[in-house]
């Protein structure tokens, strides 16, 4: 995929090119992208062939790159791309792809960006190790970029396993379940989001005052983006996803459709009525039954609207964590980044 391809997919090309200066911005990221894809498929090599099949399956299936993405439109608040910043974005993007290979492990997924997820390919134990050794990788790279580097890649790895520690035991008694799910997204999407966008000013040389707008910016945007992929589930199959529709319906993953669905049972009969439907002809239903009556029924039920509405709401929430940012062609890139995270096919 093309860094042009990339940038197109969050609406800078088409969006952001009325000026000499955002038309600059636009060629900047895409040059900045080229580099860091050209160090992706280098540094997720690892002289054997085994790994190497393994290790860059997920990334030679696509992705929007949304991640690194991030981290070289925040670095243009300070000195833009520079070394230390391709690395940074090669790093968040290693540290997602390897989290994958554990998702799909623990969600016993079928596909992952429109090619058989890897525990499907080589079973449990190379999936899981895959990830691991994508982790290491990420680890030995942020080395290279000091102490402070490895303490911020080290925090958020803790919070990305914390969610979805989180995520697999489900909430404790007494725990409201929507502010779990809430929380459990927070830490397993945005953290890293959010990472990607802090490491962008720090190794840029951006002023420290603009670390906590991006922090905020960037752990909303994950939730938003997550909450519109929650949608997606009941839609038509995504090319970038390769999930055919109602995928994490069926295999009963908690998304907050359903979880407001479940709200929505204890005082609403039709609620009532379609939870009971999906509880015993579509969750847990095997691959050839057709599940698409229910998909299509909860896809058109008010909580899958609201849902729609709370990832534009957290959206919303993310660009106004952006006023301390100085007005320009970067501030008006990262509030486009966020409007195409809620327009997305849905």
């Amino acid at each position: 995929m093309t860094s042009s391809v990339l940038t197109s997919q969050f609406g800078l090309t088409e969006k952001l090119t009325s000026s000499a200066a955002e038309r600059a911005l636009v060629k900047k990221l895409d040059a900045a992208l080229e580099r860091v894809e050209a160090g992706l498929k280098n540094e997720m090599r690892f002289a054997d062939q085994v790994a190497d099949v393994t290790a860059t399956y997920l990334l030679d299936a696509g992705g929007k790159r949304v991640r690194p993405v991030l981290t070289l439109l925040a670095a243009e608040l300070g000195g833009g791309a520079n070394d230390q910043v391709i690395k940074a974005a090669q790093v968040v993007e290693i540290t997602h792809l390897a989290s994958l290979y554990h998702d799909d492990v623990m969600d016993d997924a079928p596909l992952r960006r429109g090619v058989p997820t890897a525990q499907l390919v080589w079973g449990n134990a190379v999936a899981v190790l895959t990830g691991d050794l994508l982790f290491a990788r990420a680890s030995q790279l942020i080395a290279d970029l000091g102490e402070r580097a490895i303490r911020l890649q080290a925090d958020t790895f803790e919070r990305l396993c914390m969610g979805q520690l989180h995520e697999t035991v489900g909430p404790q008694p007494g725990e409201d379940p929507v502010a779990h799910y809430l929380k459990v997204l927070a830490d397993k999407t945005g953290s890293l989001i959010a990472a990607a966008a802090q490491f962008g000013v720090v190794f840029s040389g951006a002023p420290a005052e603009y670390e906590p707008a991006v922090l905020e910016f960037g752990e909303k945007i994950g939730i938003a983006f997550q909450l519109v992929d929650d949608v997606i589930d009941l839609s038509a199959a995504d090319a970038d996803t390769g999930k055919q529709a109602g995928t994490d319906l069926r295999a009963g993953v908690v998304t907050m459709p359903l979880l407001k669905l479940r709200a929505s049972a204890a005082t609403d009969a039709s609620a009532t009525a379609l939870l009971a439907y999906l509880e015993s002809d579509v969750i847990g239903a095997p691959e050839d039954v057709d599940v698409s009556e229910g998909i299509e029924r909860l896809r058109a039920h008010a909580v899958t609207a609201e849902t729609l509405a709370d990832a534009r709401d957290w959206a919303a929430q993310a660009v106004a964590a952006l006023a301390p940012l100085p007005d320009g062609t970067v501030k008006k890139a990262l509030t486009r980044f966020a409007d195409s995270v809620v327009d997305r096919n849905n």
